[in-house]
């Protein structure tokens, strides 16, 4: 998620080798300071960061603990402003949340997408309120999309904005819905007319929350729009989107000191499950290469129902989980968003996510065939493999489409990985999965295995 800013404060704190060596830190400073820049984060936000990590340096002595240390703390500060961070539910409930932004910015697809992870992660009863009716498509894109998460929708296209979300607060209140998220007009630059009609909308619906989508390909746009509806309305919070096109990734780091209010979330890809929290000591954490398992933990736990997967553990362990395991798995890891953010979470994986590129289970090919290949299965050749003799599985390559050499193929992987799983679960499980973790980091992937 924030590879040039990491590789950006690695490389500074390599600069740093001996204790009271003040030209060691000016080069680090030095090196910090085109990369800030070059990463697109604000100069005078580079200026203060620079000017206060020399000096908390060398108050307590120049050393690379010390710097790593002082850089720590002051990337922290720098994230963190005055305000709620994550989200925050109101004390009665439903907590109601204004999303506004420009169109373009991804803020309908936002909505979904933190509809989502209320619901998937927070465990809450989400209802969408269609209340952006300048974009003809945006009614439509909701109903599609709360469809697909399968949360509450209130939609009129001939109803006024204002009247539709009297009709839906009034609902939430009836059916005891946790949170509303309303999705209000955009428009491509900011006008009177915009502001007129979110003003509206923010009197009858009494927000506790006014989040600003904001596109992070935009740059110091993005950051320059938030402040422009910070003085309009009064936001609470960001939601940057777009950030895995954003290879820089300095808009990031500056934006809550710039803007004055947190930012919220970070969009990290176009599914649904591609959100997260925005919370500064974990983002820290990520910046400086150590990680972010709270992050994963949570997304995990979340994702994977608790006795579905002791009932898992424990056919692995034997070597047995089936066909329908492996969809079941397949399922519950997509839930949990891309590949190589959930590396990046994982402390000392970074570059290996990096060599991952972005790794899609929806799209790839290798895992069509293979369901392609479950479903011309029957229920008992699901729940066992080992019932599969030649004619059964000429029988499944013809349904599936493939030839038996491809059926074969992905028996004998599946096999392996049994015996594997069975393996790792053992007593020298964790040993073994640690020294392939050293190799992966060390040696990457093997050629033509990125």
């Amino acid at each position: 998620m924030f590879d040039t800013l990491t590789e950006s404060f690695k490389n500074a704190i390599g600069k740093i080798r001996f204790h009271d060596d003040e030209k060691a830190l000016a080069r680090a400073l030095d090196e910090l300071k085109k990369s800030l820049l070059k990463a697109d984060v604000h100069h005078k936000v580079v200026k203060s960061l620079l000017a206060n990590i020399e000096l908390k340096t060398k108050n307590i002595g120049v050393g690379k603990d010390n710097f790593l240390k002082v850089l720590s703390t002051e990337i922290n500060t720098l994230l963190t402003v005055s305000g709620k961070q994550g989200f925050v539910f109101a004390s009665k409930p439903p907590t109601v949340v204004l999303m506004t932004g420009l169109q373009g910015s991804g803020k309908t697809t936002t909505t979904g997408k933190l509809a989502y992870f209320l619901k998937e992660q927070k465990k809450k009863k989400v209802m969408v309120v269609a209340a952006d009716l300048q974009r003809l498509a945006a009614v439509e894109q909701l109903r599609q999309i709360t469809s697909q998460i399968d949360v509450a929708l209130v939609a009129d296209e001939n109803a006024k904005p204002v009247n539709i979300v009297k009709l839906a607060l009034e609902k939430a209140e009836k059916e005891l819905f946790d949170v509303v998220l309303i999705d209000t007009a955009g428009r491509l630059a900011i006008d009177d007319e915009l502001m007129n009609e979110l003003h509206e909308v923010q009197k009858v619906s009494n927000p506790d929350e006014i989040f600003y989508v904001a596109d992070a390909m935009t740059g110091q746009d993005a950051v320059r729009t938030a402040t422009t509806f910070q003085e309009k309305i009064g936001i609470s919070g960001v939601i940057l989107t777009k950030f895995d096109g954003d290879s820089k990734g300095g808009v990031a780091l500056g934006l809550a000191e710039q803007v004055g209010v947190p930012l919220r979330f970070i969009g990290m890809g176009e599914k649904m499950p591609d959100l997260e929290q925005f919370l500064p000591d974990r983002i820290t954490s990520r910046l400086l290469g150590g990680g972010d398992i709270e992050t994963l933990a949570e997304k995990t736990v979340a994702a994977i129902d608790a006795k579905q997967a002791k009932k898992f553990s424990q056919k692995i362990k034997k070597g047995k989980f089936n066909f329908n395991d492996f969809l079941e798995q397949v399922e519950s890891v997509k839930k949990l968003g891309s590949m190589k953010s959930l590396m990046g979470m994982i402390p000392g994986m970074s570059s290996v996510a990096k060599q991952m590129g972005e790794m899609d289970l929806e799209n790839s090919s290798e895992l069509k065939m293979i369901k392609a290949m479950i479903n011309s299965m029957t229920q008992k050749e699901r729940e066992d493999p080992e019932l599969l003799t030649n004619s059964r599985k000429r029988r499944i390559a013809t349904g599936a489409g493939l030839d038996q050499m491809q059926v074969n193929r992905v028996l004998k992987q599946f096999g392996s990985a049994a015996k594997m799983a069975k393996q790792l679960s053992g007593k020298n499980g964790l040993r073994q999965m640690q020294d392939m973790m050293k190799q992966m980091q060390g040696g990457g992937f093997p050629a033509g295995r990125k």
